[in-house]
């Protein structure tokens, strides 16, 4: 499978794009007023403990406290006195107090109202391994399948560690294949970065940033590229030297991928990014049979529903369902993938009435689902016949990021009428009217709604007239959207 990344870097915003086959799979995005903040490592202060939940508030110095919850505190694996500490839940009360200072990790970063989720079990990345200062003995990653290369890996990273210090290594994907010399260079390296990190940590005052990750043109080098890269593409003269730099000195097979683009015409566009990302902003996901998607997304889920549109098939409609079906759920792998959503995912499917077709329409969506980095869940069909998956978030979605709540109907997703408006103009007046002395009003609304007014509602309005006793005039306001209005009393 021919793979591309796409580095667009801008003033205060730096966009990257995974294109697979010509085909647009993902897009990340870090913009300078809203930096990502997962890894960042923090010495934060404990503001408010909150027993009931399990958790504390901490506070790092962010717009809102972040959220430490009591199963992500390391604890001691013995007591004080030497005896092996009982495997029971934590208390929050035990574990912190307010106004203690505490090291912490960002592992979720802020979205939508909630503050970044923190945990205390400190993770630092290199390009093939996973250091943890907290933790203990080696994993392998479980994307690598092959037991001997599991063991291989396992056994060569075991072999440099102190058994007499703490610390613990996770072997990433990447690493798979990866020679013992490289393997030791990534070791001394976490190491030499602990050490940093550390000495930093007890120098920094409450609420202070002690470690920031790397940005965003350089984290892809570390973390998403393999075997199946072939090419990256950038068109910032400065990001290309930075990540030609970082690849030469962690990853100089790949260097030579990296390319400096300089044509004329924008590099999303030049690649049709730019009209797949305005389209991965629609509710509404054409599929190439005619059906489509219905994508919603909303604080609680996000639900996607599968229609069959204007495709009819050609044999029976259990075949057309079938086939759309299988058509939607690799849509639905490219679109959760495409628009970061994360959480629980609701999938409803055309009904299918044989057994087999369900399985393979499964089969299908975890096989799409199988490409994505991210980790996800699915269940079987439910009793209902939908499909319940999660996906796991780590970031805001594509819609977070780039849009916000419409100033019309305030995210509601839906306006109300002029007839409706029309009536609340009615009421608005009889109220006032109730309340004030006055000569005269006038109403001031959207040019639909005076239309309204003066056409099919007159009578209404002329009704108002007399029962009001006071001359109404009215006046169309072009700045005006649909909801708004005015009753102005002279």
């Amino acid at each position: 499978m021919k793979e591309e990344i796409l580095v667009n870097v801008a003033s205060g915003e730096t966009r990257v794009a995974i294109v697979e086959n010509g085909v647009l799979q993902e897009v990340l995005m870090e913009r300078a007023s809203r930096t990502g903040l997962v890894s960042n490592i923090y010495r934060g202060k404990v503001s408010r403990v909150l027993p009931g939940m399990q958790a504390a508030f901490i506070d790092v110095g962010l717009e809102r406290t972040a959220f430490l919850h009591a199963s992500d505190i390391v604890t001691p694996d013995v007591d004080d006195d030497g005896i092996e500490a009982l495997d029971e839940p934590n208390n929050i009360r035990e574990l912190v107090r307010d106004g203690d200072s505490i090291l912490v990790q960002v592992v979720k970063d802020p979205i939508g109202t909630k503050g970044a989720r923190l945990t205390t079990f400190i993770t630092i990345p290199s390009r093939y391994l996973v250091y943890m200062p907290n933790g203990q003995g080696v994993g392998v990653s479980t994307r690598i399948d092959d037991e001997t290369e599991r063991e291989r890996l396992r056994d060569t990273v075991a072999q440099f560690i102190d058994p007499d210090t703490r610390g613990g290594y996770i072997v990433r994907t990447a690493a798979e294949g990866a020679q013992y010399e490289a393997l030791r260079a990534d070791m001394l390296f976490l190491s030499k970065l602990w050490n940093i990190v550390e000495a930093r940590s007890r120098q920094a005052s409450a609420s202070e940033l002690v470690y920031q990750d790397l940005p965003l043109h350089e984290r892809i080098l570390r973390d998403l590229l393999n075997a199946e890269i072939e090419r990256i593409r950038v068109d910032s003269d400065e990001a290309f030297h930075d990540m030609r730099h970082f690849a030469e000195t962690f990853i100089p097979e790949l260097a030579p991928v990296i390319e400096h683009y300089s044509g004329d015409r924008p590099l999303f566009d030049f690649h049709n990014v730019e009209e797949e990302i305005h389209k991965a902003l629609n509710r509404k996901v054409g599929l190439k049979s005619g059906g489509y998607l219905i994508i919603d997304q909303t604080e609680a889920m996000t639900t996607v529903d599968v229609n069959t549109g204007a495709f009819v098939g050609h044999r029976n409609l259990e075949d057309t369902i079938f086939k759309t079906n299988l058509e939607a759920a690799q849509a639905i792998a490219r679109q959760l993938r495409l628009r970061n959503l994360g959480g629980i995912i609701i999938l409803d499917f055309i009904d299918m009435h044989d057994e087999e077709h369900r399985h393979q329409v499964l089969q299908a969506l975890e096989k799409y689902l199988s490409r994505d980095h991210v980790k996800f869940f699915v269940s079987e069909v439910t009793q209902l016949g939908l499909v319940e998956m999660t996906r796991k978030r780590t970031r805001e979605s594509l819609q977070h990021i780039t849009c916000e709540s419409c100033t019309v109907c305030n995210g509601r997703g839906y306006v109300k009428t002029a007839e409706t408006v029309v009536y609340e103009i009615f009421r608005e007046i009889m109220r006032q009217n109730r309340q004030f002395e006055f000569q005269k009003l006038m109403i001031l609304a959207s040019q639909e709604v005076i239309d309204l007014l003066l056409d099919e509602e007159s009578s209404s309005l002329a009704e108002v007239e007399i029962n009001t006793g006071k001359p109404i005039r009215v006046q169309a306001e072009s700045s005006y959207h649909v909801e708004q209005f005015d009753v102005v009393l002279m």
